[in-house]
């Protein structure tokens, strides 16, 4: 009997002994329900920590790394200046740049070049910034000086008669904006129809295309908007 304890005894301490070494060693057994047996977990499994959402004990969870939102930075010409996407490419011809400018006019006037379609504001030390734009088609194209009499930042559009009978499909009024054919910013010539304005068909910059008006991408226009004041002269050649 007293063999048979101190057997029973050796095997208990054998058994504790590889208990505490599973325990420390994770997968000794192979995993599964021998694992669980010998170990309380199964291998690879880590111990409980907590509670899950339905109030009973569940494997610990590690933290997950969420990616930040990202917030959506508004491009220059698109709308707000955001907005509808651009069918074709600009021309880089028609690149807003500064060059060297020995023409008609004064520093702070604008000469509209209908034929080579580009607007120039003039600077002062001969030289000039020359815009891209699109101008009037066939029957449309006019010459003249004019005066800048008024200027609008997202300007409403109301089409003329002339135009509405040409185009009776158009709206009767539309209200400024992202799809307003006036685009960004105008600027008012004189007292007749036409203005200096933004699009929101910056492809067909470079064109004939317009009644009349001189349109500009949308940031152009805003930064000639910014450049010129009321009372500025416009000479269309």
């Amino acid at each position: 009997m007293r063999v048979k304890r101190c057997a029973t005894a050796a095997i208990a301490i054998a058994m504790s002994s590889q208990v505490a070494a599973a325990q420390a060693e994770p997968g000794r057994y192979g995993g599964g329900f021998i694992e669980y047996l010998m170990t309380g977990s199964a291998a690879g499994q880590p111990r409980a920590s907590g509670v899950d959402g339905y109030g009973s004990l569940g494997p610990a969870r590690a933290p997950v790394a969420v990616e930040p939102r990202t917030r959506f930075a508004a491009l220059p010409n698109r709308a707000p200046l955001e907005e509808g996407a651009i069918a074709r490419a600009v021309d880089p011809r028609y690149a807003r740049q500064v060059i060297g400018y020995d023409g008609p006019g004064r520093p702070g006037q604008i000469v509209i070049d209908t034929g080579a379609k580009y607007l120039y504001l003039i600077q002062p030390g001969g030289q000039a910034i020359r815009y891209g734009i699109g101008v009037g088609r066939p029957g449309f194209v006019w010459t003249g000086a004019k005066t800048i009499t008024a200027k609008r930042e997202w300007p409403d559009w109301t089409p003329p008669a002339e135009m509405l009978r040409r185009r009776p499909d158009l709206p009767r009024h539309m209200v400024g904006g992202p799809e307003n054919p006036l685009g960004a910013r105008a600027m008012y010539l004189g007292t007749s129809l036409y203005r200096i304005h933004g699009t929101n068909e910056p492809h067909t910059i470079g064109q004939n295309v317009s009644s009349g008006c001189i349109r500009m991408m949308n940031e152009d226009v805003i930064d000639l908007y910014e450049r010129t004041p009321v009372g500025t002269r416009v000479d269309v050649i």
